[in-house]
């Protein structure tokens, strides 16, 4: 499965390169490559290559939070886009391109505050109620019309944010620069690699609270340690493309039909997978209806929904696989 999952990353990525309004052969792309300056060097080093590693990025980023979102919350329909935690880190987005934050640190700090926040409101407020896995997705909902309630409010008394976010609203990679992607980038690899030292106490913690006490794990701090890194890697996905849906959801089910749910594992192959997919699904944005370009949202709101719908009635809302 990781020869497998490598090979669609590498695949995607280099058709995501070649592939677009103006096409590249291989001699062109070879050519691109060294000529800087040249027409198709530029579309190469400042608009494909970007690009690309954004789709990467955000896509291993959503789906790694959404496997770790539904091993904490031990609901398998629980996913950042489902519970509030990508319209968390848009709320934030919106209220920092309000005051003039657009890039860097600063933009992916309140991403991350943002998605913490929600996803700490939901987790708490199923804890303290008692909310069966069903209420904890309706409590999601109620958090996502909430929160992007207060989004548009912020909008409508700052026309110009709302002009910048038409796109951010769907989910779309066009207009990524460097700059945007440097910092963002730090931040994934960093949770990433943590959550990858913390397999064992992820596995532990899906377990139950009452067996992972009794195994000697601080299931307040770990959960809290995990949701954490699961908003930071879905607030900075954010902060770049804006509110991509079922990622986080389509994912780590897939991986988990074709592939052991350890975490050890589980991480890796949906970092990879999803990866491919979200990369796949852009470059099916730019392709389908050339020279026109859809976001990327549409694409995997067109799957990401059937198949939602699907798992919620097959599993009776999360009960019997979760």
């Amino acid at each position: 499965m990781y020869i497998v999952a490598v090979i669609v990353l590498l695949a995607s990525a280099f058709l995501g390169i070649l592939i677009g309004a103006s096409n590249f052969s291989l001699s062109d792309f070879t050519a691109a490559i060294t000529a800087w300056d040249s027409p198709s060097g530029n579309i190469l080093w400042y608009v494909r290559i970007p690009r690309v590693l954004s789709s990467l990025l955000c896509g291993g980023a959503l789906a790694v939070s959404g496997a770790v979102i539904q091993g904490v919350l031990a609901n398998r329909l629980a996913s950042p886009s489902i519970i509030g935690v990508n319209s968390g880190a848009g709320l934030a987005v919106t209220l920092s391109t309000a005051l003039g934050i657009v890039g860097g640190w600063r933009l992916s700090a309140f991403a991350f505050l943002g998605a913490f926040a929600a996803v700490m409101a939901v987790s708490l407020g199923a804890k303290r109620w008692g909310a069966s896995r069903g209420t904890v997705i309706l409590m999601g909902v109620a958090m996502n019309s909430l929160l992007g309630a207060i989004s548009e409010s912020i909008k409508l008394m700052s026309p110009e944010v709302g002009v910048l976010s038409n796109d951010f609203r769907i989910g779309d990679f066009s207009g990524v620069s460097y700059s945007k992607l440097l910092p963002a980038s730090v931040v994934i690899i960093i949770a990433f690699l943590t959550l990858m030292t913390l397999s064992n106490e992820l596995d532990v913690l899906t377990l139950g609270d009452e067996n992972a006490k009794s195994l000697g794990l601080n299931t307040g701090i770990m959960r809290t340690l995990f949701l954490m890194l699961s908003a930071a890697l879905a607030g900075t996905a954010v902060s770049i493309a804006g509110l991509l849906s079922f990622v986080g959801l389509l994912v780590p089910h897939a991986v988990r039909r074709i592939s052991t749910g350890e975490a050890r594992h589980l991480i890796p192959l949906c970092g990879l997978f999803g990866a491919g997919f979200v990369t796949i699904c852009d470059t099916l944005a730019r392709t389908i209806f050339a020279p026109y370009e859809l976001p990327v949202g549409i694409i995997m709101a067109f799957l990401g929904a059937p198949f939602f719908l699907f798992i919620l009635v097959k599993g009776k809302g999360g009960h019997s696989r979760a």
